[in-house]
């Protein structure tokens, strides 16, 4: 059998040729063992209409597998010659024969040293685009951060605007002075909880004693 790859005929045909032959090799071997137990069958039969005949059918097998090694070798050498002829004439692609899904390297012939170059190239532009993706994802969860700060910076003002709303109802337009404002009414319920307190515990002690 060939051991050139052919490769190019097996892109074209779907398989390499040397299968092909391999099992056209296959089924005409069968084909002969077949057709010696064949001819071995037949010669038994004629044997039993001779009585008188001394060959044993073990000598027939003998004869049958003498006479099939000898066909077999011949076979093989013809079968050499055929499979020569066909790998070279039949199922071979001429060298200057393009096949159709490889006109584009016709038309855009690249060196070695290219084509390395332009892997080279795509290799630096798959980095190229990990780096930036991960980068958009970094900046993507930055902005729901900052979404984040964004709307309790919005609570907080809307509560200066609320406190600003109540100092300028109890006549207090400046901030600084809400806040003055704040802190002595802040002040103030701190002392009437004391007192409320201080009031609820004698009450209590009043209650035990009676």
């Amino acid at each position: 059998m060939s051991v050139n790859p052919m490769a190019y005929e097996a892109q074209f045909f779907g398989f390499t040729p040397q299968t092909c032959m391999l099992r056209v090799y296959i089924a005409f071997q069968d084909y002969l063992f077949e057709m010696m137990l064949v001819v071995e069958s037949v010669i038994l039969k004629k044997l039993d209409g001779f009585p008188g005949c001394k060959i044993s059918p073990c000598q027939i097998r003998k004869s049958t597998e003498k006479f099939l090694l000898f066909m077999k070798e011949h076979f093989d050498k013809l079968f050499s010659k055929m499979e020569e002829v066909l790998l070279q004439l039949v199922l071979n692609i001429p060298e200057n024969v393009l096949l159709p899904e490889d006109k584009v390297h016709e038309q855009y012939p690249y060196t070695k040293e290219q084509f390395q170059a332009l892997q080279e190239e795509i290799q630096q532009l798959q980095q190229q685009y990990r780096a930036e993706a991960s980068a958009g994802q970094a900046l993507r969860a930055e902005l729901e951060e900052q979404k984040a700060v964004r709307a309790e910076l919005e609570k907080i003002l809307q509560w200066f605007d609320g406190l600003d709303n109540i100092c300028r109802e109890h006549g207090t337009s400046n901030f600084k002075e809400s806040f003055a404002f704040l802190t002595q009414n802040s002040k103030k319920l701190q002392d009437v909880l004391k007192d409320v307190e201080k009031k609820s515990k004698k009450i209590k002690k009043h209650d035990q004693l009676l």
